[in-house]
């Protein structure tokens, strides 16, 4: 007589998620191992540049609204 194979085991839905879980963090540390911070003279640099940006657009956008209105106003009032 032939014995019965027994069937495969599937592993369970947790224990499939835990080992998820555990390999999400380890792959985590290592790419976090391989982040290189800016120096603080470079993050002040590029604060700067971005403060001028800002100050260079909010000044065209002040321009235009400005100049745009008074062109509105000029053409109500004709």
């Amino acid at each position: 007589m032939a014995k019965k194979k027994e069937p495969e085991k599937k592993p369970n839905a947790l224990k499939k998620a835990g080992g998820g879980i555990k390999k999400f963090f380890r792959d985590l540390k290592s790419e976090i191992r391989k982040i290189v911070w800016p120096t603080p003279k470079a993050t002040f640099r590029n604060m700067g540049i971005v403060l001028l940006s800002m100050l260079i657009v909010g000044l065209v956008v002040f321009g235009l609204d400005t100049g745009l209105g008074t062109l509105l106003g000029f053409v109500m009032h004709v």
